[in-house]
């Protein structure tokens, strides 16, 4: 597996701090890999280090609680600074007194789970002052041909365009235990992860809500046009569980809400705002006779590769016309737009219209699959390849 050094920095300068060190992200995006590899690290320097994984039953049915957790470590530390590596600690009841006490005796803390329940309002409460979070996401495309190469294998970009960056699928050579292992995947997240944790007693109608969902990822969505579909699909149901079930798929980490800015009232749209998947396969294994959707899973590319490069995202509303992404990082702000192809005249025409009238001050951005180079004295056109091989829109 590759060493995935963009997340395990940040972590770095905290591996002596008494904060709890949470690493969260959707479930299969390689978090335990990250927690090994960090523990990897410090195992140069020490052996006093703990291990438990959450997810084996082994562990789960001998630690039932926070308090047998605190005994365990207590009759399997050293002396001297322990390190404590908790994976998929949201299993346990009790973890986050017990994390707060082993953390006041000397125990440096190392949790992860598949659920931002961990930094929920009430989790956050508990823990105020006491934690620090990172986030891990699925491999973007430097990663994933990274990962491929130690395998001898090539990975293409439309193959990323429809499966997408789960670690674990490119160990597969054939496409279709690719695939099923990305429909298992998904099953877990589903099924197991929401159907069960929330105890959701209308199952029809949350799988129905999922399916419309991360099929609709890329587009502007409030959730009474969500209700209104799933109405027609299932049968009634009301504004606010649609929410609530939007607010399951985010906890989990299954999709993003970006907020649209409008240029005509100088505000975040709070009822407006776009989904994108967490992995462009969550739509793809939903896509019928390989009728995969190119273009939506562009552009829900290109925002998963501008958040790992550490840019705030907006959708940006402009008199009207829809810019794809407003990206800022410090004082620089890029306006983005994303199309799988303006060879043809009335796209040519749509994409480049939508500068019109922004900032002149700020870097205009096409970025499409398109060989040939389009760009303007305005606008700035980069190939699809050469940005997800870059560091960031400058480069």
């Amino acid at each position: 597996m590759i060493y995935r050094e963009h997340y395990i920095k940040p972590v770095r300068e905290f591996y002596d701090s008494d904060l709890i060190k949470i690493i969260t992200g959707i479930r299969r995006c390689g978090k335990s890999v990250i927690l090994e590899q960090i523990m990897a690290e410090i195992s140069k320097k020490t052996d006093n280090i703990i291990y438990l994984n959450f997810e084996d039953r082994r562990v789960s049915g001998s630690i039932l609680n926070g308090e047998a957790l605190i005994d365990h470590v207590d009759a399997n530390r050293k002396q001297g600074k322990c390190y404590l590596f908790l994976d998929e600690i949201q299993m346990l009841n009790g973890w986050q007194d017990a994390c707060k006490t082993l953390r006041l005796y000397d125990c440096s803390v190392f949790i992860t789970g598949s659920n931002s329940k961990l930094l929920s309002a009430e989790f956050t409460k508990e823990l105020s002052g006491r934690y620090v979070a990172f986030r891990v996401r699925p491999f973007v495309y430097k990663e994933l041909i990274e990962y491929a190469r130690e395998l001898g294998r090539e990975v293409s970009v439309i193959d990323y365009l429809v499966w997408g960056g789960f670690p674990k699928r490119i160990e597969f050579a054939d496409p279709e235990a690719q695939r099923r292992y990305l429909c298992d995947i998904d099953d877990t997240i589903v099924i197991n992860d929401l159907l069960n944790r929330y105890k959701i007693r209308k199952e029809g109608l949350f799988r129905s809500l999922v399916d419309y969902v991360l099929r609709s990822n890329s587009r502007i969505f409030s959730s009474k046009s969500i209700r209104d579909y799933v109405k027609k699909e299932y049968g009634a149901c009301s504004v606010n569980t649609i929410t609530k079930y939007i607010g399951y798929l985010e906890e989990a980490y299954i999709i993003e809400s970006v907020k649209q800015y409008s240029t005509k009232t100088k505000t975040l749209l709070n009822f407006y705002e776009k989904i994108y998947d967490a992995d462009v396969a969550l739509n793809s294994i939903r896509c019928p006779d390989n009728r995969y959707d190119l273009s939506h899973n562009m552009e829900n590319v290109v925002y998963n590769e501008l958040i790992y490069m550490g840019y705030n995202v907006l959708v940006y509303n402009n008199g009207g016309k829809e810019i794809d992404f407003l990206a800022q990082k410090g004082n620089k702000r890029y306006y983005v737009q994303v199309a799988l192809s303006v060879a043809e005249d009335k796209a040519y025409v749509r994409e480049f219209g939508a500068f019109v009238g922004t900032d002149p001050l700020s870097q205009k951005i096409l970025i499409t699959n398109d060989e040939l180079d389009y760009s303007t004295s305005i606008v700035k056109h980069i190939r699809l390849k050469d940005f997800l091989l870059s560091e960031d829109l400058d480069k």
